[in-house]
């Protein structure tokens, strides 16, 4: 193959992208490029295949590259242990308040033991709801049971009761979820019926004690209802690893709660995961381009 490479550690700016899209046959891109009507068409008709180092899809134009017969690879499955385990991290920091606690001894808070200080909320004896039991929210799962969780709650749009088995999953609606979860873990897919889902109802229905973390994509969650509800005390706290947008404004709102963790986007940043993505998404596109099947085609 003759390969036209983006040599930056920096997303492709739109022109270069454009420009250097045009006559390929193959194109290999990350999440941070969205691929839609403009792109196809300045990519031309040779265009067979689309490799995405993502597991997530949501910044292709699947319905316009469906239109014109595109391939697409992703890479599913690699980047599910990474990704739960980071959910469980940013989960145990904002519901034990670590980011708060490190400011503390910088600046001299720490002064001596209190009974109530620095308290925050345990996951032995609770209730998890987990939003979207695919493959990375049964990890999430499967890494919180031996916490002493009490009971996992999960919704979607359909009851899993293979995937709900091993934790003894109850499927129940959205609402219900917040109502009855001390830890809500987000870790669906971003689709028109999950957009803003997390909004100033769902977390009207959350506890004051129970914390809120996203995973997923930041869109799930309409950001301003957050934001109230956590300066409010709606609820206790909220771990985040996407926004809308990313990065996020140094100067948003968000940034400036205690109770609210942001990451950015490192869900899948371990070492060996970024590499086995890197690998798989080049082994789909060179698959593509063969016409064979890809290790991972996502079917559209």
């Amino acid at each position: 193959c003759r390969v036209q490479q983006w040599d930056s550690e920096e997303p492709v700016p739109r022109a270069e992208l454009l420009a250097g899209v045009a006559g390929k046959r193959g194109l290999l891109c990350l999440l941070s490029d969205r691929i839609d009507r403009e792109v196809l068409e300045a990519a031309g008709p040779g265009l067979k295949v689309i490799s995405t180092m993502s597991v997530g899809f949501d910044h292709l134009a699947l319905d316009e590259i469906k239109k014109r017969g595109i391939r697409v690879g992703y890479t599913p499955d690699v980047l599910t242990d990474a990704t739960a385990e980071l959910s469980v991290a940013l989960l145990l920091a904002a519901c034990r308040r670590l980011p708060e606690a490190v400011e503390q001894v910088k600046n001299g808070g720490w002064t001596t033991w209190k009974p109530l200080w620095m308290c925050g909320y345990g996951l032995s004896d609770s209730t998890v709801g987990i939003i979207g039991l695919g493959r990375i929210g049964q990890a999430v799962a499967r890494r919180l049971k031996p916490f002493g969780v009490k009971k996992f709650l999960y919704t979607g749009s359909r009851p899993k009761p293979e995937s709900a088995a091993e934790f003894e999953a109850e499927f129940v609606p959205l609402m219900k979820l917040a109502e009855e979860s001390d830890f809500v873990v987000v870790t669906c897919a971003l689709t028109p019926a999950t957009q803003g889902m997390c909004n100033k109802d769902f977390f009207t229905r959350m506890k004051k004690t129970s914390v809120f973390v996203n995973t997923s994509r930041g869109a799930v969650v309409n950001q301003e209802d957050l934001y109230d509800a956590l300066a409010h005390g709606q609820i206790a706290a909220a771990g985040l690893d996407v926004t809308t947008p990313e990065p996020l404004p140094t100067d948003h709102p968000l940034l400036s709660l205690k109770n609210c963790v942001i990451l950015p986007h490192v869900g899948s940043a371990t070492y060996a995961t970024r590499s086995t993505m890197a690998v798989l998404a080049a082994d789909n596109l060179l698959a593509g381009l063969r016409g064979e099947p890809m290790p991972h085609e996502l079917l559209l």
